[in-house]
């Protein structure tokens, strides 16, 4: 298995990506990557120690890893240098997605894996992805996202020059030399991905109502982004149709939980849940999601392209 990067076409938009695939087969199925604030498709990557990345352990069980540069970030940068709103950025990568598997084999579909911020754009995907038999969406994996941030959350800095190490959680967390490795992957925060922190709360409600895909949630047992009392935790899936989210949670892991000591365990159980949803039958074609609600409605999936 050899890790290579390309770029794709979105639309005219670049995406840059890094991508894993099977060595002596054809994938049982895509896992879209997609990072949070800040960060790089590197961070997929095991930047500090190769237990770390999630493209090598997916690709050595069969799957194709396709971990991408968020709008904003890497090739795309030049063209968007205030980034995208939530709604744009996941028909950006649509579209990046459909480049990609028009020249390589996709297996049964596509299976979302985010973190943070990248979740955010997971879960706007999920809730309007296309009714498209050739790439249909077997569910979606989201660490580090909830729904209402801690109080006092951002008042620390998110760079790793100060506070931002408090929102990681706890140094031992993570192996040694993590935080110069991360330095690599951290790229300036576009400004349009600060508009929309004050609807998130009322967009989560809204896109969680319209999915049809099952759903994993993991938080850190460190995680300080997030209000997490046991009614905040319960809010969270009880916003999904009933049965389909469940909600985990990671021992001894920060809120950076692909780059610490539990990114492996953590990335094992994500790939699981991922042969989980191999295994659901698909939807009724054509089935469609009841409306989200007027005043808390996200923009169309392909307002972007």
């Amino acid at each position: 298995m050899r890790t290579r990067s390309l770029v794709l076409d979105a639309a005219g938009i670049p995406v840059s990506a890094l991508v894993a695939e099977p060595e002596h087969h054809a994938p049982k199925a895509v896992v879209l990557a997609i990072h949070g604030r800040g960060m790089r498709a590197a961070y997929f990557a095991g930047p500090a120690h190769p237990d770390t990345s999630l493209l090598t352990l997916a690709a050595d069980l069969g799957y194709t890893v396709l971990a991408v540069d968020r709008p904003g970030h890497g090739a795309s940068a030049h063209r968007l240098p205030h980034g995208q709103l939530i709604a744009d950025q996941a028909a950006t990568l649509h579209a990046a997605l459909t480049d990609y598997a028009r020249a390589h084999p996709t297996g049964a579909g596509v299976q979302l894996l985010a973190h943070s911020f990248g979740g955010k754009i997971a879960l706007q995907l999920a809730a309007h992805w296309p009714d498209d038999p050739r790439l249909p969406l077997l569910g979606c994996d989201i660490s580090g996202l909830a729904q209402h941030y801690a109080p006092g959350a951002w008042d620390r800095p998110d760079d790793l020059a100060g506070g931002g190490r408090l929102n990681w959680g706890p140094l031992h967390l993570y192996p040694p030399g993590t935080f110069h490795a991360a330095r690599t992957l951290l790229t300036p925060v576009p400004a349009l991905e600060s508009r929309e922190l004050a609807t998130w709360p009322a967009r989560y409600n809204a896109l969680a109502a319209r999915v049809r895909v099952p759903v994993r949630l993991t938080l850190a047992d460190h995680e300080h982004w997030w209000r997490l009392d046991p009614a905040h935790r319960a809010a969270l899936t009880a916003a999904f149709p009933d049965g389909l989210a469940h909600l985990a949670t990671a021992r001894r892991a920060g809120h950076n939980l692909s780059l610490g000591h539990a990114a492996r365990p953590y990335h094992l159980r994500a790939l699981a849940f991922t042969d989980d949803c191999l295994t659901r039958p698909a939807p009724a074609p054509g089935a469609a999601a009841p409306a989200a609600p007027a005043a808390a409605a996200p923009g169309p999936l392909l307002t972007a392209v």
